[in-house]
């Protein structure tokens, strides 16, 4: 049997990654760390779709780690993610059990997979004060001088538009120092799910999410003293809802921009993963519509098999 120091569950959202994982880490008492950008925040649980409820197989709860480790309003990076993913890896490896490594935040997988060398980027006092009066366009212009533009999230707020402008910055002059990363062999799993089925489950979830308390949830975020601008900077529903909630969208303006900007983030989500495969990675993908149990065991076939 070869050795993997983990398993990657890896999807598009509404593809059913967190219950596969939680029950194969059932299965094989294994615990699993999050990869996913946005449920790292406290409190912000209908809205990054946490389904905690998933992680408690035949009555047994299965450990996980990076969910609920930050407040809301905080700017959380990739390199502290690193930082974060390392710390749970090894707490899971030092009681002798394999990490399930399960999400949708590409990047995020990618950059523990690949073992990327991060620094921290402090913040940039004097560039922000030179950018504060530039409009949208105007940073995006100039962002594009400095990398590729794939796609408008790099560029949907002022803030955001300005906080990559300072990273670009900041590696333009300092190019990072490699820092020591382990290269993990992982064996990695997508859930594949249809796109017309993956459009129907996207719409059918953000309606249940909504009557289960969406908006109040923001609600209750932004009388908690959480600037607006802070919850739109996380994008998605947190945008949008906040946006609906201060009276700048009626609720059908909200639901239908929502629903678009969910179906586009799942179209990026799988275009950043077929670049994986582009760029080295094997992934196994499996029919998201298979009995659960038989993509368990499916996985545990894969693993005990020979590259």
């Amino acid at each position: 049997m070869e050795k993997y120091d983990l398993i990657t569950i890896l999807g598009p959202t509404a593809s059913g990654k967190t219950p596969l994982a939680a029950a194969l880490a059932y299965k094989l008492r294994a615990e699993i760390i999050s990869g996913d950008s946005r449920q790292i925040y406290r409190r912000m649980d209908l809205g990054t779709g946490k389904d905690l409820q998933d992680y408690t197989v035949d009555g047994k709860q299965v450990p996980y780690h990076l969910i609920d480790i930050v407040e809301p309003g905080y700017k959380y990076n990739v390199f502290e993610y690193q930082r974060d993913f390392l710390n749970a890896y090894h707490q899971v490896k030092a009681v002798g059990k394999l990490p399930v490594l399960c999400g949708g935040t590409g990047m995020y997988i990618e950059s523990v997979l690949k073992g990327y060398r991060l620094l921290p980027v402090p913040e940039n006092p004097g560039l922000r004060a030179a950018l504060a009066d530039k409009s949208l366009e105007e940073l995006t212009r100039l962002l594009s001088t400095y990398k590729k533009l794939h796609n408008s999230t790099d560029v949907d707020t002022v803030k955001r538009a300005i906080r990559a402008i300072e990273i670009e910055e900041y590696y333009r002059q300092q190019p990072p120092e490699y820092r020591e990363f382990p290269l993990l062999h992982s064996l990695i799993v997508g859930v594949d799910i249809d796109r017309e089925c993956r459009r129907e489950k996207i719409s059918r979830r953000l309606r249940q999410r909504l009557d289960e308390g969406m908006v109040g949830e923001v609600k209750s975020l932004l009388d908690s003293g959480i600037p607006a601008e802070d919850l739109i900077y996380y994008g998605l529903e947190y945008k949008y809802l906040t946006l609906y909630v201060l009276g700048e969208l009626s609720f059908d303006e909200m639901f239908h921009r929502l629903e678009t900007a969910i179906h586009q983030f799942a179209k990026r989500q799988m275009t950043w993963f077929r670049g994986m495969e582009r760029r080295g990675f094997t992934i196994h993908w499996l029919d998201a519509y298979l009995p659960i149990e038989k993509k368990v065991e499916k996985i545990i076939n894969l693993l005990h098999t020979k590259n």
